[in-house]
């Protein structure tokens, strides 16, 4: 287990940077930092969807992804360290299947929202693109575990799964982008 913190405020990072889990300083904005910080993001999103949606199976899956996200950031934040396995993407994936077999096909673009929880899996889902997106920057420039960018893709296939599956279950339904509305 890491180090923990006795006191919230070290002033270390007065100067613009911040301890990576190795002991190493790097700049607060690096692309190091970015990247797990965007996860960090997503992972506070994916706590306020669970709020939302109370206790129900789809939660428990979330607080299981929350957990693995966890491990992605620790993952990101010590160079060098590999948490994040092919086993947790089959997981998302298994989940994709389930939840994806009770929908119906998309004919139409959807738009965000149908409900609140709806709206936030949306909200969730962007963050994990952006989040995907730093991490692909940062493998530009060192190396980055290969299953984290695959895990970051599908969990945000998964968000989308659920934002639908969440916007019908409250029936409200999806909502549909009209591309013949008068502009």
């Amino acid at each position: 287990m890491g180090n923990r913190l006795s006191k919230i405020y070290t002033r270390t990072g007065d100067d613009g940077t911040t301890g990576l889990g190795d002991g190493s300083r790097t700049q607060k904005d690096s692309l190091r930092v970015e990247a797990y910080g965007t996860v960090d993001e997503l992972n506070s999103t994916l706590g306020l969807l669970i709020a939302a949606m109370g206790n129900d199976g789809i939660a428990s899956v979330l607080l299981d992804i929350q957990h693995d996200l966890f491990d992605l950031g620790g993952e990101l934040c010590v160079p060098g360290m590999e948490m994040i396995q092919d086993r947790h993407i089959d997981r998302l994936e298994k989940e994709l299947d389930r939840l994806n077999a009770d929908l119906p096909p998309l004919k139409d673009f959807i738009l965000p929202g149908g409900s609140l929880t709806a709206a936030q899996a949306h909200l969730a889902r962007t963050i994990c693109r952006r989040a995907e997106r730093r991490v692909i920057s940062l493998a530009r420039q060192e190396p980055v575990n290969e299953p984290v960018i695959r895990y970051l893709n599908r969990l945000s296939d998964l968000l989308f799964v659920i934002a639908r599956t969440v916007a019908r279950a409250s029936g409200a339904g999806e909502v549909l982008w009209n591309h013949e509305r008068e502009r």
